[in-house]
């Protein structure tokens, strides 16, 4: 007869290895490429480059932006030029550019360039790799494209937009989560 510590260990032993069977037969599927239940998502935003959805679209048109994919922003570019043209006061070349190298609204990455060339939007202004790098001030570049002399130095600019006035950040870290406190 088994001892009352060795019936308890027996017990837990057994109670153990059903948990553990039950966890793996809940992991299995009945088919290697599809999954046993089918889930559906809702896409709330699109971010892919700032200023997009904030500054050149009317509040109202965001959940139409949020909800289409990049390959459909045909349908927001009239607004996005009609923007660039009566509230920036921006002529053609600045409209069509600024439409060019933001739109489709996606972060863009080239990894057949050097990764030291990294930055918002240098695959389209500069031949690089793309993406984003911790120190770029996004914000602040893309308004400077809007209304100021960053793509076109003659011609309508506002001084007084071309800038959020937000100092850079200076506190990066080398480990996660890269940012220490803001200033």
């Amino acid at each position: 007869m088994l001892s009352r510590s060795s019936q308890t260990a027996r017990r837990r032993l057994a109670a153990a290895t059903m948990a553990a069977v039950t966890a793996v037969a809940a992991c299995t599927t009945t088919s290697a490429t599809a999954p046993s239940a089918t889930r559906a998502y809702d896409q709330l935003q699109r971010l892919g480059n700032p200023l997009v959805s904030e500054v050149f679209l009317a509040k109202r048109s965001h959940p139409t932006h949020g909800s289409i994919g990049p390959a459909q922003d045909t349908i927001i570019e009239p607004e996005f030029k009609n923007f660039v043209a009566t509230v920036a006061g921006r002529d053609t070349i600045v409209q069509n550019t600024l439409a060019a190298v933001l739109l489709p609204d996606m972060l863009i990455v080239d990894t057949s360039k050097n990764p030291s060339t990294a930055g918002w939007l240098s695959w389209a202004l500069a031949d690089g790799y793309g993406g984003r790098k911790l120190t770029d001030d996004v914000v602040a570049a893309g308004l400077d494209a809007i209304f100021g002399t960053l793509i076109e130095s003659a011609g309508n600019s506002c001084p007084q937009l071309c800038n959020d006035n937000v100092p850079a950040h200076t506190d990066y870290q080398a480990a996660f989560p890269y940012l220490g406190n803001p200033n």
